[in-house]
């Protein structure tokens, strides 16, 4: 498979966009998913300034890496949270990305208000689609737990820049599904997918390193080949919380991360 693969910066929460893009590279990635998420990994922030942006993007440059998307989480049920969605994508903008990850409730969500949620999205998109930007609500929270819960939302929606992001961790942690029988009808819909591993069932909170879980990425990326999948990959591993691993662990993480996805045809 020749999709992009990048590594995201929240694998590295509690770090530095420094450490964590020194860490992508390393690893071996090309592409980096950057996180500008308030109150959570705040790598890029929603109100950076010009000199800051300009910054970033030379961080990103001279570690070899591209952009690939931006991971612009907030409470989409919430006004707060629309107008953090709008600052995300004028951050697309000035970075140069077209593709913004999102969820419905934003990092913490779990017990989510649908209705309200559906009085912001559709100016969310408006505002989106009027900046050449993809929205990717990710599979997260309750309404969005699975694959299948998410298609009939996003078929409601019907907005051709709204797609989904499918997480193949979340579907275990939030709708207690595993990825290989979730994922083939989600296909159409999906503008991107987060690598994640998992270990133990619903609502554990235990994301290793890729290929050391119980996620069968060889079935998931096989799925996804065959019904014709082209659009971006991101690893995030979210290990077991806070406190994080030490940085070694996590550089050590993203590297058997990507030897791993590496072996599976995926590079």
């Amino acid at each position: 498979m020749h999709n992009i693969l990048a590594g995201n910066t929240n694998s590295y929460h509690t770090y530095s966009l420094e450490q964590a893009l020194e860490g992508i590279a390393q690893a071996g990635f090309k592409y980096v998913e950057l996180s500008a998420v308030r109150g959570w990994t705040e790598h890029v922030p929603l109100e950076a300034t010009d000199e800051q942006i300009a910054r970033i993007q030379d961080q990103v440059e001279r570690a070899g890496l591209r952009i690939s998307a931006l991971s612009g989480h907030s409470d989409l049920t919430t006004p707060q949270g629309l107008a953090d969605g709008k600052k995300a994508i004028d951050l697309c903008v000035r970075l140069g990305v077209h593709l913004m990850n999102t969820a419905v409730g934003g990092h913490a969500g779990k017990e989510e208000d649908k209705a309200a949620f559906m009085r912001h999205i559709f100016e969310l998109a408006d505002y989106a689609a009027r900046r050449n930007v993809f929205l990717a609500l990710e599979v997260h929270g309750d309404i969005m737990a699975t694959g299948a819960l998410s298609i009939p939302l996003i078929q409601e929606i019907n907005r051709a820049n709204v797609r989904i992001n499918y997480d193949t961790g979340n579907c275990v942690f939030y709708g207690g599904v595993q990825a290989v029988d979730d994922i083939r009808p989600v296909v159409p819909y999906l503008a991107h997918v987060h690598l994640k591993d998992k270990r133990g069932g619903k609502g554990v909170w235990d994301f290793p390193a890729i290929g050391e879980g119980t996620v069968d990425f060889a079935r998931v990326l096989k799925i996804l080949e065959e019904e014709g999948y082209t659009n971006p990959f991101s690893v995030e591993l979210e290990f077991s919380g806070e406190p994080w691993p030490p940085l070694e662990e996590v550089h050590r993480a993203m590297k058997a991360s990507y030897a791993h996805l590496k072996q599976l045809g995926l590079s």
